[in-house]
């Protein structure tokens, strides 16, 4: 199994460790011999579809280098290090301490011989220089998934408490670590999944997340009602939250989401949180970050050969070959757009330069696709790995998008949705987008798919799919949202006897 290291400038790379490749960030992302050929729709045999990629960028924030080192990394099937989820773990160090609260005896008893009330730990791939601290640098290794880090330690009142923690550039390594830190690079094998602990599962209580204040929400007030009603037949007790109570998790069996999801956004530190707490999610952190990044999902559908859009992955570096590639008109995509937002059509060839160098800006990679003029927008809701709802999207008079906004991003007009029965779908559009949303999980997804002649492209999956009352449940009325929470209700059973089994109960 191959193994590389992913580091932004390789000349300055200051350790030396056998039978590992050393590459540049720019080149992993842009060079051929890594990325998956959107157009042929098969990965390239050069690298091996097992390579373990450890990505020690200098920075993972969000949409840099270092992020979609990782991002991309999963998306081509190669075994990352960090994974995506973990990079997004540490932009909140709030929810890095609460994932570390059942360290707390290991840590107050290894740091209390310490004369000292602030500690600082390196950790080189889960150990560290003093075997003291080795369960400690294993069990945030275990727990964070990165691969340099450092944990600041601060005591208060005679308590010790993680205060941070932070990614350690190799080159800041000092000279007495490396040897070490080459060590345990080499010796490390296995990448290990984070042990959360059990919560013990009492009560069937569904917590639906969503924000009064957001002028397009993803359900209207009449389906978040239905939702609550088929909740409440299902004997599960509801109750609304909204960002103010994210300290409340805990109380709850399961979470629904039903606010836009962003990944630098507090939906995403819900869904974290959440499934830290056992709960069952929707939408789950996994399809959060997946389905929020167009340039992951580009390269997942081409790797399992399902048909998109002409398809060019832009950075600064291959520009030119926009047009000659995709023609014109071609759609330029902000990597994390949505509801018709960060997408934008290109008509000329005077217009193409300052709307991808302003996107370039925002995000080291954007995708660039072929123009598919169609009628409508097929829109295929799927939950538990199973087709729910099948819907139309029209576009309004004179546009090209679902919504029409104006220069301030406010919508000006929307088109109308027809829901028709799942039977009457074209099968082919149903097939390939229940083969789309299965790559990335059994949550619930909208698939968009456009249709031309008999051929059939998908142009994204998305979590957090619309579901309002007269529209997406013209067809199915009640039904929709009694098969909703008939998910929820099987998921919270299964994992509630999973407990019973695992502490013993009968």
């Amino acid at each position: 199994m191959p193994i590389l290291i992913i580091v932004e400038e390789p000349d300055d790379w200051p350790l030396e460790i056998p039978d590992v490749t050393i590459v540049s960030a720019r080149t992993y992302l842009t060079d051929s011999g890594f990325a998956v050929n959107h157009n042929a729709g098969h990965t390239r045999r050069s690298l091996n579809r097992s390579a373990r990629v450890f990505n020690l960028c200098k920075s993972y924030h969000y949409q840099s280098l270092g992020y979609y080192v990782s991002l991309l990394a999963e998306a081509r099937g190669h075994k990352p290090l960090p994974k995506v989820g973990a990079i997004e773990d540490l932009q909140s160090q709030n929810l890095v301490r609460h994932l570390a609260e059942d360290l707390s005896a290991l840590i107050q008893r290894l740091l209390a011989p310490l004369t000292m009330d602030d500690f600082e730990l390196s950790i080189y791939f889960g150990r560290t220089t003093d075997s003291r601290y080795n369960r400690l640098g294993h069990q945030l290794f275990n727990l964070l998934q990165l691969p340099l880090l450092s944990a600041r330690f601060e005591r208060h009142r005679n308590q010790w408490f993680l205060r941070s923690v932070r990614v350690i550039d190799a080159s800041d390594i000092s000279i007495s670590h490396q040897e070490f830190a080459v060590l345990a690079a080499t010796q490390y094998s296995k990448v290990k999944s984070p042990r959360w602990s059990k919560k013990h599962i009492s009560r069937f209580d569904l917590a639906i997340l969503h924000d009064p204040d957001n002028p397009e929400p993803p359900s209207n007030a009449k389906a978040l009602q239905k939702f609550k009603d088929a909740a409440e037949e299902m004997s599960m007790r509801v109750k609304f939250i909204t960002r103010a109570d994210i300290g409340r998790l805990p109380q709850f069996d399961a979470l629904f989401i039903r606010d836009t999801t962003f990944v630098n956004h507090y939906t995403y530190y819900f869904s974290r949180l959440a499934s830290a707490e056992r709960l069952v999610v929707i939408d789950d952190p996994e399809s959060i970050l997946k389905c929020n990044n167009k340039v992951y999902l580009a390269e997942l559908l081409a790797r399992h050969n399902i048909q998109t859009p002409k398809t060019l992955l832009v950075h600064r570096g291959n520009i030119a070959r926009i047009i000659p590639e995709l023609g014109l008109p071609c759609i330029l995509k902000q990597p994390d757009s949505s509801f018709s937002r960060g997408v934008v059509k290109i008509e000329t060839e005077a217009e193409l330069l300052p709307r991808i160098t302003e996107l370039l800006a925002k995000s080291v990679l954007v995708i660039a696709q072929e123009w598919l003029p169609t009628e409508f927008d097929w829109r295929i809701g799927i939950l538990d790995r199973k087709p729910l709802f099948v819907a139309k999207y029209y576009f309004p008079p004179g546009h090209w998008q679902v919504i029409k906004r104006d220069a301030q991003k406010r919508k000006m007009s929307e088109g109308p949705t027809q829901a028709i029965p799942l039977g009457e779908a074209p099968p082919e559009v149903v097939r390939i987008a229940l083969k789309s949303a299965n790559l990335i999980g059994d949550g619930f997804y909208g698939v968009d798919i456009k249709q031309s002649g008999n051929r059939c492209y998908v142009i994204e999956v998305n979590d957090n799919p619309n579901v309002d009352a007269g529209n997406e449940d013209a067809v199915l009325k009640d039904a929709l949202y009694r098969e909703v929470m008939g998910v929820f209700l099987k998921r919270i059973e299964a994992r509630k006897r999973g407990h019973k089994s695992v502490s013993g109960e009968t």
